[in-house]
């Protein structure tokens, strides 16, 4: 780079960026037989000979040929996920804030060398408790940590992501009404439109009706349409506070009382939770379970889905239906150990005691900032959220439904419906020209009742150069908007991937899980022509 450009360019507020495309095989078509990326010596005869017998006593289970794999060299392994890597966008690349309700931060890496130490990242969860104590500790210690911050009794950190945790949740009412003999009953449950939408999805799993209650003008859920939702059907409430709007509902004492009120029970959907450490907890808010996501509040990378943990909390007496193992301390051997003892009603929803790495990257954030510093997490994450708020507000084309005037809470729901109305430009337009500039949007969760909907939650991670510098991004893009339309519609242009091809979700002819399927499918299309 010549120092003229660079000069011209340090003062820009927001970067030049083009991310890196190739023209990239799947690693099977890379693939050249005989080609080997390490040589394994001959087995000892006696090894051989034990490996014969484990393969007969396999039966008719044992493979009849070797595994289908990509034989490749070292070098070209090294460069094709290089490749793949250098197409993605990431929190360790890029101001991540547009990931919405994902609740992306900074993981600090040398809690990624805790997790990869080789007595927790080669951990079997077949050896002896004897052996994995230091693991065990962890899970136990966390948990304790875990009851401070939401009140309730006891957790089980088995479920590895937050749909997992709303499983267990559900299951857990599932088997308290049955165990009542409520089942014909109490068969009904209640949440809201901006909770998250696993919430009903696993009531419906479960077999219970469900009825979902609206905002009201603020944003906030209506407290009459609860009124009218709760009776002796009731049994339970799922709930996300704030939700997904960014907006607290202050009321919440008075909804879990009116479900209490008819014996139901009420399960606090604390995925996010970065606007609350500290500051309010589950039990006081009259909750009788909860959930949090380890990988998102507590710092565990997000994972797209997994590997994470959701984190699920109870009161006493709902400390039976936990799934077990449950991780327990027994004080007079100075022992820490898998309960299979307890009264659980539930067996295992994940196997053994969930994600290791996850829940040791929660553990050690949480120890390093101990009480006062996570509640300081949440004021900054509160703070940041409103000074882009106050930012993005500003902008042409941009609003925010509901609670006008108000602060909100950890991430904002707005709405590029007036700029659509104006430009004719939709906001997954909008999103692919950000792409251009190595930032990401996320727009909401369906149905899109907020129109032209998108998230941002900047946490606590990002300083106020870099909240600054993707404020300029959202800015520059809406003047194309309204200055160069056509560079928008046909964005993005220095991105990885183009305009993509969605309507393929929507056709499983066109679906290819593996290799298999995928040759099977396409047939002939890469071999030589």
């Amino acid at each position: 780079m010549s120092i003229e450009y660079g000069l011209k360019d340090f003062d820009k507020k927001y970067r030049s960026y083009h991310q890196a495309r190739w023209d990239e095989p799947i690693i099977f078509q890379l693939s050249q037989p005989g080609e080997r990326g390490i040589l394994l010596p001959e087995a000892e005869p006696e090894v051989a000979a034990a490996g014969s017998r484990i393969i007969s006593d396999l039966g008719p289970m044992a493979r009849k040929s070797p595994p289908n794999l990509p034989e490749i060299s070292q070098m070209r392994v090294l460069k094709h996920y290089l490749h793949l890597s250098q197409e993605n966008l990431g929190a360790d690349e890029t101001v991540d804030i547009g990931q919405g309700t994902c609740t992306m931060k900074y993981s600090p890496k040398i809690n990624d060398r805790l997790a990869n130490l080789p007595d927790l990242a080669d951990v079997h969860p077949r050896q002896d408790e004897s052996t994995v104590q230091g693991s065990l500790e962890i899970i136990y210690k966390t948990e304790q940590m875990l009851k401070a911050v939401s009140g309730l009794d006891r957790f089980c950190l088995q479920a590895g992501g937050g749909s997992q945790a709303l499983l267990v949740i559900a299951t857990i009412v599932r088997a308290w009404v049955d165990e009542q003999g409520l089942a014909d009953k109490k068969d009904e449950i209640i949440t809201t439109i901006f909770s998250h939408p696993s919430n009903p999805a696993c009531a419906a799993i479960k077999g219970f009706k469900l009825i979902t209650v609206y905002p009201d003008e603020e944003g906030r859920p209506d407290f009459e349409a609860m009124k009218a939702a709760v009776s002796d059907r009731t049994a339970a409430f799922l709930v996300t506070n704030p939700e997904d709007l960014g907006i607290y509902n202050s009321r919440i004492r008075e909804f879990t009382q009116m479900v209490h009120d008819v014996g139901g029970l009420c399960s606090y959907d604390q995925a996010n939770a970065n606007a609350l450490l500290g500051i309010a907890r589950a039990r006081e808010s009259g909750f009788d379970l909860c959930f949090f996501n380890i990988h998102k509040t507590f710092s565990a990378p997000h994972g797209c889905g997994g590997p994470g943990c959701g984190a699920v909390g109870v009161r006493e007496n709902l400390v039976k239906y936990l799934p077990a193992p449950l991780v327990s301390y027994d004080e007079e051997k100075d022992r820490y150990f898998l309960d299979y003892e307890s009264p659980s009603k539930i067996s295992r929803i994940k196997d053994f005691y969930g994600v290791l790495p996850a829940i040791t990257r929660g553990y050690a954030w949480m120890k390093a900032l101990g009480p006062h510093w996570l509640r300081e997490v949440s004021r900054v994450a509160v703070l940041n959220n409103n000074y882009m708020f106050k930012k993005i507000m500003a902008m042409r084309g941009v609003g925010a439904p509901y609670a006008s005037g108000e602060f909100r809470m950890e991430q904002v729901r707005y709405s590029m419906q007036k700029l659509k109305d104006e430009t004719g430009i939709s906001v997954s337009e909008f999103i692919n020209r950000m792409f251009d500039y190595g930032m990401h949007l996320w727009t909401s969760h369906e149905p899109w009742l907020v129109p032209e909907p998108f998230t941002v939650e900047p946490t606590e991670s990002y300083s106020k150069a870099e909240m600054d510098e993707y404020l300029a991004v959202l800015e520059q893009v809406l003047k194309e908007c309204y200055e160069t339309p056509e560079v928008v519609k046909h964005a993005p242009h220095k991105s990885a991937v183009h305009h993509t091809d969605h309507d393929i979700l929507e056709d499983p002819k066109r679906w290819a899980i593996t290799w298999r399927a995928y040759r099977k499918k396409y047939k002939g299309y890469f071999e030589p022509r």
